[in-house]
């Protein structure tokens, strides 16, 4: 998943020239340089970094609903135990190995995405703003771009978000080719300015922004899931299989989740009924109970990616728990901090993207929000 201002650039310069959360564990200060490519190790108490210092402190000041806390309606109780997190067919890439025994504890986990009606009655007695609705800020900006990049114009920092667009035609296999920056796109405009959510209330939430997702936590008085919890929890209790279902192919049998059929990104059959999002719960869940823990949106996990963290824990045999690595870094864009999307979205497909594995690793930066990507929370037993 690329970075929004990634794919902004694309097309600018191809224009101009043809959850009630557990405390805080953030990254330990190191008194050498650091080195991207290291997993360090976890401090309570350490300042934390790559995370937007005004976001952080709004959303810290967001206290937990007292109706919303302590309700579990909409939830399921996930028994914690023991598994192997990591690849387990020939579609799984270098940054799922090598498998790491992994322990999880107790947990609660929303059965489904958290909805637009559910986003709306937060918005409602918070006045939260989501980061796609902001003007962009232009030195958080530069400071994600090479250096020497020069500053966009004044109406590029214009609220705005991703909308995919499908092209007519076969294109190289490049995001920028169907991603498009959208002004006044957002959570209540998925396609732009003159669409709606109306009558679309059971729909995920999208064009969230993974600190958006975790304003949201703050007031249900829960928090997001660790990647650890979110593969645990998506497995239904089936180790080792590929699928929250099982081992059977995605284009076998029954339709199993809202993914995309035919020749991504130009061809879409819509053998499921859906060319875009599904309500939620519209396919059958796993053996947890939980509803699309494949397919339909990608969902925002607490951690931050490292495309070496398991190496890093298997050598350092972190097993109990894990919360993440202490700092990111993604070899494909390696000056932005990346944090972690499971579950796949509509537009997976074997072809391109098999996000609907259990397994199935992406990232996203913290403050892109796009038309497939949401979150569920989860709560401490």
């Amino acid at each position: 998943m690329y970075s929004k201002f990634t794919v902004f650039y694309f097309l600018f310069f191809c224009l101009i020239f043809s959850c009630k959360p557990k405390p805080k564990r953030v990254e330990v200060k190191v008194n050498q340089p650091e080195d991207p490519t290291m997993c360090y190790e976890i401090d309570e108490n350490a300042p934390p970094r790559y995370l937007s210092p005004k976001l952080v402190a709004e959303i810290d000041a967001i206290k937990p609903d007292p109706t919303m806390s302590t309700n579990q309606s909409g939830m399921v109780f996930i028994k914690g135990g023991n598994f192997e997190m990591g690849g387990d067919n020939d579609q799984a890439r270098k940054d799922e190995y090598p498998k790491v025994p992994t322990q999880v504890n107790d947990f609660w986990m929303d059965k489904t995405e958290v909805t637009n009606d559910e986003f709306a009655a937060f918005v409602k007695a918070t006045g939260y703003k989501t980061v796609a609705e902001r003007q962009i800020d232009i030195g958080e900006l530069m400071s994600q771009l090479p250096a020497g990049t020069p500053p966009p114009p004044a109406e590029a920092l214009e609220p705005m978000s991703l909308v995919f667009e499908s092209p007519n035609q076969p294109v190289p296999e490049n995001p920028a080719y169907w991603w498009k920056m959208v002004k006044a796109a957002d959570w209540q405009h998925p396609q732009g300015p003159e669409s709606s959510i109306e009558g679309k209330g059971n729909y995920p939430v999208v064009h969230v922004s993974w600190y958006d997702a975790q304003a949201y936590a703050n007031w249900a008085g829960k928090r997001l899931p660790t990647e650890a919890e979110w593969e645990y929890a998506s497995r239904g209790g089936k180790e080792g299989r590929i699928y929250p279902w099982g081992d059977e192919s995605i284009e076998s049998g029954p339709i199993k989740a809202n993914f995309w059929q035919g020749n991504f990104p130009y061809l879409n059959e819509v053998s499921d009924g859906f060319e875009r999002l599904a309500p939620v719960a519209s396919f059958a869940p796993n053996g947890y109970g939980l509803y699309d823990m494949a397919g339909n949106v990608w969902e925002f996990c607490a951690d931050w990616y490292h495309a070496n963290y398991y190496p890093h824990r298997l050598k350092n045999k972190i097993v109990n728990n894990p919360f993440g690595p202490a700092n990111s870094f993604d070899p494909d864009e390696k000056t932005i901090p990346k944090k972690i999307v499971r579950g796949g979205s509509f537009l997976c497909n074997d072809s391109y993207c098999s996000g609907y594995r259990v397994a199935a690793r992406m990232k996203s930066s913290a403050d892109t929000g796009l038309e497939h990507t949401g979150f569920r929370c989860v709560r401490d037993k």
